[in-house]
Formats: C-alpha cells, sequence, structure tokens
C-alpha cells in the first residue's frame, strides 16, 4: 500500500530528529489518520528518565493538538537491524485509548516490516468503564 510505504518512510524522517543523548537509541513514529493526514513524532529524553517521550506518543500528541482523533496506522521505526523495535507498555496502552489502530514495525532499511494492531500488541488493555468510541 503506497499510503504504508509513505508512512514508514516519514517514520524514518521523523527519527533523524530523536533528543537522545543518553540511549543514543533514535525512534521515529509517523501517525496515519483517518483523514489521511500523518503527524510525525521521535523519542525525546530527559535527564530525569520518566519525563522522557516516546516517539509514538509524540506523534499522537501533534495530532491530538490539531483536534485529529481518528486514526487509521502508525508506523514505528528504531534502529535495530536484527529485530523490531515495538512500542513500550506505556504507548500500547496510550493507543488503545483510540481504537484497534493497525501497526507496521520496521527495520531500519525498510526491508522488514511487521504488521500488527493494537489488541494484538495489547489484549488486556485497561478501559475505562464508559468506553470512548471515536
Amino acid at each position: 500500500d503506497s499510503k504504508i510505504q509513505h508512512v514508514l518512510r516519514e517514520a524514518v524522517e521523523a527519527r533523524n530528529f530523536a533528543y537522545c543523548p543518553y540511549s543514543k537509541f533514535q525512534v521515529g513514529a509517523c501517525l496515519l489518520c483517518e483523514d489521511d493526514s500523518v503527524y510525525r513524532g521521535c523519542n525525546i529524553e530527559n535527564a530525569a528518565f520518566t519525563v522522557g517521550i516516546c516517539a509514538e506518543r509524540a506523534a499522537f500528541a501533534k495530532a491530538i493538538g490539531e483536534g485529529k482523533l481518528k486514526y487509521k496506522a502508525i508506523a514505528v521505526i528504531g534502529y535495530q537491524e536484527t529485530s523490531f523495535t515495538t512500542p513500550c507498555g506505556a504507548c500500547r496502552q496510550f493507543m488503545s485509548e483510540f481504537g484497534n489502530i493497525e501497526v507496521y514495525i520496521a527495520k531500519p532499511e525498510l526491508d522488514d516490516v511487521l504488521q500488527t494492531d493494537v489488541n494484538h500488541l495489547l489484549p488486556h488493555q485497561f478501559e475505562h468503564s464508559e468506553n470512548h468510541t471515536f
């Protein structure tokens, strides 16, 4: 799919802007909204480690800040040649708030892509008792 290829390439580009002076581990993400707009994000570290933000949540924050609440897919790309960089637990829970979004996880050269979705990454996510439908 050409849209997904575009989103994967945008995630690679977003990774270049990662601020990761401590781990040196760059991650990029690109979120595809229902209206086909895209929002990129990169990981941003902080000396107080827990106040950093992952690439996935950075992309969502940009989209949400522009009033976008419906999504088709997200691409996530780290820099591991031999394995996939999957979203962390906090990002999985965060993404589950917005439904069962398709997730594309690729190796740096985009030669190997894992296609999954939020429900497979986090099968028993915490849900608010008044389930939201977006």
